[in-house]
């Protein structure tokens, strides 16, 4: 299968979702709505979509759109949702089981590991991600400077969750949002801070 744009990877995951809920397809205009874009524009991905082999349906006939790479149930993985991450104050994340989120393997790189977790805050939203969206982290322990990533804080025997662009400095970590009113989070090697990296943000879904 050839690789998927970002916006090919949303609408094949709208898609999936609503044939899952309603055990149908959505219509060209159902598609457009919910991305606030034209009809053409729907249509194009889905053109786009059949062309890379990730989608077949029946021309001649509305709602028939399916998901195609042989209809398998491997072509999809559920990530499980670990509850809740802050993007703006940190707070604790329980990384206790909140469902699952189906998505096509596709949008997810080969032989790693993901988990997702609902956003709280609005410190990232320079960066495109909101309240109530649902991040989906690629498990790792170190990301490269200036990637957003979901971290762990350890600090006077608390620990606490957020995610932000993570830089390392010589002997201490910036954890920076996207988001003027919220200052650069500062810690240090020295003293009783730690900081984890949980993982990198791979994309983000968002309930219009």
């Amino acid at each position: 299968m050839k690789e998927l744009t970002i916006r090919q990877r949303e609408v094949l995951d709208f898609i999936t979702g609503y044939i899952k809920t309603h055990t149908y397809s959505p219509a060209i205009r159902d598609i457009a709505v919910h991305f606030g874009m034209t009809p053409k524009g729907a249509h194009d991905h889905v053109t786009a979509l059949k062309r890379k082999g990730c989608l077949k349906n029946d021309s001649s006939y509305p709602r028939t759109i399916e998901i195609s790479d042989d209809s398998h149930p491997l072509a999809f993985t559920d990530v499980p949702i670990l509850g809740s991450i802050a993007a703006g104050t940190p707070i604790f994340a329980e990384e206790n089981y909140d469902g699952v989120i189906t998505m096509h393997r596709s949008m997810l790189r080969k032989g790693r590991d993901y988990f997702a977790l609902r956003i709280r805050g609005d410190s990232m939203e320079g960066a495109g991600i909101f309240e109530d969206d649902i991040a989906v982290i690629e498990q790792c322990d170190a990301v490269t400077n200036g990637e957003i990533a979901a971290v762990q804080v350890d600090e006077a025997g608390c620990a606490t969750a957020t995610i932000k662009r993570f830089f390392k400095e010589s002997n201490r970590v910036c954890l920076m949002s996207e988001n003027p009113k919220y200052p650069p989070l500062y810690f240090y090697q020295e003293g009783n801070q730690d900081v984890h990296i949980l993982g990198r943000l791979s994309t983000v879904i968002r309930s219009y």
